[in-house]
């Protein structure tokens, strides 16, 4: 836990953001091949492992369902036991299947569709649907649907809270308001790309560092490694998903 360092939050947040981006490079998030696979995945990483993530999808892939009609023509009982390494499967494939008939009455089955609208309208239609709360809505708006929009999970909570850049009892929008100061001035056409490969970013040092229990030795922004560099604000690291609407 970092009590050393010192200066507004939000610009030190992107120094941090810079540090990290230094220290280990370009993440190439969200791990998918496809903005359907994001979403299905963004539901799937609730309450469990990415690894967990990993085997629910290998498995629908296998099985020649993780597409749009694959998910549609699949019954609920049959996803859940495919979904099953994921965990709370019976809450995860109501919602999932929720999510294919919502697009399939709103938007056609369209993504597209769904992505050309205000991001506000989508996320409030998102938060609207079972099983999706602000932080699975907000993964859906940023790696699938290409929307300006800042990612808040557990590691952003620690980062900020553990370097008292905001108070232990923020609620999510206060994260989340922090998080979007901190890259307010840069150019609004690279705020998609800066906002995925920081969040990207932050759960990797949160997997390795910023866990339940503080391991901050050999932490990039431990009090003795840290030494925010100069920000490039010309350099930015493109997503490793297309937004649906490209």
């Amino acid at each position: 836990m970092n009590r050393a360092l010192s200066g507004s939050p939000a610009p030190l947040l992107r120094r941090m953001y810079a540090t990290l981006a230094n220290v280990y490079g370009p993440q190439h998030w969200w791990p998918a091949q496809t903005p359907l696979e994001v979403i299905v995945g963004a539901y799937l990483t609730q309450n469990t492992s990415w690894r967990a993530v990993e085997k629910s999808i290998e498995n629908l892939k296998a099985h020649n369902v993780l597409d749009l009609n694959g998910l549609r023509a699949i019954s609920e009982e049959e996803l859940r036991v495919l979904i099953q390494p994921s965990g709370f499967m019976q809450r995860k494939a109501a919602a999932i299947k929720a999510f294919i008939a919502f697009l399939d009455r709103e938007y056609a089955g369209s993504l597209v569709a769904l992505a050309a609208q205000e991001t506000g309208t989508i996320r409030e239609q998102l938060l609207a649907l079972p099983g999706i709360g602000p932080e699975t809505a907000d993964a859906i708006l940023l790696y699938a649907l290409g929307h300006p929009v800042m990612v808040v999970d557990e590691y952003l909570r620690r980062l900020t809270t553990r370097h008292h850049l905001i108070h232990e009892k923020a609620r999510y929008l206060e994260v989340q308001q922090l998080a979007l100061h901190a890259f307010a001035d840069d150019d609004v056409a690279t705020r998609v790309e800066h906002y995925n490969e920081f969040h990207a970013l932050v759960v990797e040092l949160g997997k390795r560092h910023c866990r339940r229990e503080a391991q901050c030795d050999g932490c990039p922004l431990s009090e003795a490694a840290y030494h925010p560099p100069l920000i490039d604000h010309g350099t930015s690291k493109r997503p490793a998903i297309a937004a649906a609407k490209r």
